[in-house]
């Protein structure tokens, strides 16, 4: 759950009142834009993307005009502009409008949720507007914090002072940074970027601090960020129906994380804690059809929905349905497995029986009961299996699912399919 851009960012940070760059959105008209420009001198014009997209910038999808015909010519080009980044592909659907701030110095600024300190972390330089990863490490600030106090003045202007920053620049920046450690903390955010922060001067030549880019990401489960009323459509991203449905299934109460691989893909792998998942979907590679995390002693309903739905989406393809997890510390085996038990027999049931090998590694309490719960229902249905339990090294145990796909493959789903009276 990302937001990106000022759009949005800006009344976001108008709760905690730090300056934003003025903006206008896709609906406005020829008159807005215009006094935008006339306001401001010039005005830059960036595509809105669902979720969190970056490097647009790098991409030339950022305009910078300083007439209304200009910016009318600009607005046609990117409303509707496609990115490629990575393995991301985003569409863009509308434009903002942001008023130019003219400045001498660009900061980059940003909290986070650090595993490396296990606290929050500010991120801190006067060298903004570029990747933070092009600088060097002496030229940038990193400092955890305690969150029981939270990003205190001082904080800020020691690690400015560190960085040897210009003097006019401390002092409206201490100012003003502590006030966004409300807007992180009190919203459930695990990250809040600004780059660039313009040093924007007044009048009398003093200057003030002011947001010109936006990034935070929340976490979902945590519901303070219900309190911001954000319209839904803001966190949709282009995810397949399959994703869309897993993840309506999330919680208090155990994962429900899942990412296609590779949609042509013949394992299953239902996947247990996110150790397990990293070396299963290294392993696996294009073999696997999904990454996913379902661990957190999932109840019985919902261990069972979401395994009605990965069957429902993916079993027909399916060589092996690869049941995969560490040794658990609180995760109830015999109800996971039992709903996914249930789960499979009733897609048996309902979509006819389809070719398919089982093979499950598990280790954890009521791993006995669990087993045995799946045995009985390969047994019923006829459907060839072999368990492993805590004591199998876990990448034998994958590379066990591999050989049995590349046995499918090479003649077994025939046979399977010969065994169930269908087609292969």
């Amino acid at each position: 759950m990302q937001i990106t851009g000022m759009l949005h960012g800006a009344r976001l940070l108008q709760l905690v009142g730090f300056p934003a760059a003025e903006v206008l959105g896709p609906d406005a008209n020829d008159d807005e834009i215009k006094a935008l420009i006339e306001r401001h001198k010039q005005v830059f014009i960036k595509p809105v993307f669902r979720g969190g997209v970056g490097k647009k910038g790098k991409a030339g999808l950022l305009s910078r005009v300083s007439d209304l015909a200009s910016a009318l010519k600009e607005k046609e080009r990117l409303y509707f502009a496609e990115h490629h980044h990575g393995n991301q592909q985003a569409k863009a659907n509308g434009v903002t409008f942001e008023g130019g701030v003219p400045s001498d110095y660009e900061i980059y600024f940003s909290l986070t949720d650090s595993t490396e300190f296990r606290a929050p972390t500010m991120t801190l330089t006067h060298h903004g507007g570029m990747d933070i990863e092009e600088l060097h490490e002496s030229q940038l600030a990193r400092v955890p914090f305690s969150p029981l106090t939270g990003l205190k003045a001082f904080v800020v202007a020691n690690a400015l002072s560190g960085l040897n920053a210009p003097k006019e620049i401390i002092s409206p920046l201490v100012q003003h940074l502590p006030n966004l450690w409300d807007l992180f903390h009190d919203y459930g955010m695990t990250t809040l970027e600004l780059n660039p922060i313009r040093m924007r001067a007044d009048k009398r030549g003093r200057l003030t601090p002011v947001a010109c880019d936006f990034k935070c990401g929340f976490d979902r489960d945590d519901p303070r960020w219900q309190r911001l009323n954000l319209p839904p459509h803001l966190f949709a991203v282009d995810t397949s129906p399959f994703e869309q449905e897993i993840n309506q299934l999330r919680t208090y109460q155990g994962q429900s994380d899942v990412y296609i691989i590779n949609e042509k893909g013949t394992i299953l792998a239902p996947t247990f804690g996110g150790g397990a998942n990293s070396l299963v979907t290294q392993m696996l590679g294009d073999d696997a059809i999904i990454s996913s995390d379902f661990g957190g002693n999932p109840p019985y309903e919902k261990m069972k929905a979401v395994a009605s739905i990965c069957f429902k989406h993916w079993l027909k393809q399916s060589n092996v349905l690869f049941i995969i997890g560490g040794k658990s510390n609180n995760t109830d085996i015999f109800e996971t497995f039992r709903a996914m038990a249930d789960a499979l027999r009733e897609h048996f049931g309902k979509y006819g029986a389809s070719p398919l090998y089982v093979v499950v590694g598990r280790g954890g309490p009521n791993l006995v009961r669990g087993m045995a719960v799946l045995r009985d229902t390969c047994e019923s249905l006829g459907l060839p299996y072999v368990s492993f339990g805590f004591d199998s090294a876990m990448s034998e145990v994958v590379d066990y699912a591999r050989k049995v796909d590349a046995w499918m493959k090479a003649g077994g789903r025939a046979q399977v399919a010969a065994s169930l009276n269908v087609t292969a």
